[in-house]
């Protein structure tokens, strides 16, 4: 390093008023020149508070194991979802989820786990008083049964059985996540986010204006533009990496791409465009969720293959390109690190995370004893790496 040049973000050319940093670097690009000759090449370092991922499946067992340290090297706190076999659907059994998630991290990790509970038709109105007491339980989560992986045991009909709890959810202001797709097999499966919107949440918001809700993972213009319709501070939406850079196309790229397979599947460009739109807006109503969701990669490649992109590894890289390329940088860090604990009413992070302009390279699969996780863009090249300060 030759010369280092520090701007804040306040008053630069970016035009931010956040107070993340921007530092550029001059380095030599060719060490055997003469000196006088020698050719340089810019290093943009980014420094923000570092981010939280309000929506994430570690799994249990060996793949919690596996999986846990993508998240905790970068991340300070994740919402992690319930829905393991047999589902996270009391207090109790979240404290031990908790416990092992804990014991899974690696030594002198200071992640912490905020859990959740797995709505069904029979969850009672106490065990949301216990959750709320807990302190370790932070939200529910509502799967509309057979929507997505190990949902089978989800809502069957959320207006009609859930209404004593969700009562009680507005009483101690605990968020319901939301799964967004209707299951019936009459609608098309690139429709199904639409028809929830208008059968189901709307309806939801309607009855119940104070309910705290979180669409998980948008994936359509139509959620981008119902979450900005309703009431700040009360509906908000949370996007992943992959629905911010591909389209439906990219399932069939070359042949059917299992790694690309997620639910809610991955919906037209314009519904891509919308949603990069809305994050990059500067727009309190949209945090980070990065639904990585790992399976073994038998699980992904088969006749029948699981939904759910592994993407802990390259979230952040993915993000920082999405907001570089919509001339956003100054409004990133909003998006990862502030507007989901506002959301939840929890203090941000304190600490800071470095994202270094340069290229790295994806490995082409995790390899373990039990068998191998293929990440989001295996073996390609990305261009922000992230670090600690």
């Amino acid at each position: 390093m030759l010369k280092t040049s520090f701007f804040p973000c306040k008053g630069s050319a970016l035009g931010a008023r956040s107070v993340f940093s921007i530092k550029l670097m001059s380095v030599l690009v060719n060490a055997r020149v003469p000196t006088h000759l020698k050719a340089f090449r810019t290093i943009m370092e980014l420094s923000i508070t570092r981010p939280d991922d309000w929506h994430l499946h570690l799994r249990d067992g060996e793949l919690l194991e596996a999986v846990v340290s993508h998240t905790s090297h970068h991340f300070g706190r994740a919402i992690i979802m319930p829905n393991l076999k047999p589902p996270i659907t009391t207090t109790a059994a979240a404290m031990a989820y908790r416990h092992s998630i804990l014991k899974a991290l690696p030594q002198n990790s200071d992640f912490t786990p905020l859990m959740t509970l797995y709505l069904t038709d029979t969850t009672s109105p106490n065990e949301i008083k216990l959750a709320r007491d807990s302190g370790v339980v932070f939200a529910v989560k509502l799967y509309p049964a057979g929507a997505t992986t190990n949902s089978q045991d989800g809502v069957t009909d959320l207006l009609g059985k859930c209404l004593p709890v969700i009562e009680e959810m507005v009483q101690q202001n605990m968020p319901l996540l939301v799964h967004g797709e209707v299951t019936s097999p009459d609608v098309d499966v690139f429709d199904r986010e639409k028809v929830f919107i208008d059968t189901v949440l709307s309806p939801l918001i309607q009855k119940f204006p104070q309910l705290k809700v979180v669409m998980e993972h948008i994936t359509t213009m139509d959620a981008v533009n119902f979450v900005e319709s309703c009431d700040q501070g009360f509906v908000a939406g949370t996007v992943t990496p992959q629905h911010l850079v591909l389209n439906r196309n990219f399932l069939f790229q070359g042949g059917l791409q299992p790694h690309n397979y997620c639910l809610p599947v991955l919906k037209r460009e314009i519904h891509r465009q919308a949603i990069v739109s809305a994050v990059t807006s500067g727009s309190k109503r949209f945090f980070l969720g990065t639904d990585s969701a790992p399976h073994d990669r038998r699980k992904k490649e088969c006749p029948c293959g699981c939904a759910g992109i592994y993407n802990s590894p390259v979230a952040l890289s993915v993000y920082a390109k999405v907001f570089e390329e919509a001339g956003a940088l100054e409004k990133l860090e909003a998006f990862t690190s502030f507007n989901g604990p506002d959301f939840y009413g929890l203090p941000r992070n304190t600490s800071k995370i470095k994202l270094i302009k340069t290229p790295w390279k994806v490995p082409k699969s995790f390899y373990f004893t039990w068998g191998d996780i293929v990440p989001m863009f295996a073996g390609e090249t990305l261009e922000w790496l992230p670090s600690h300060v």
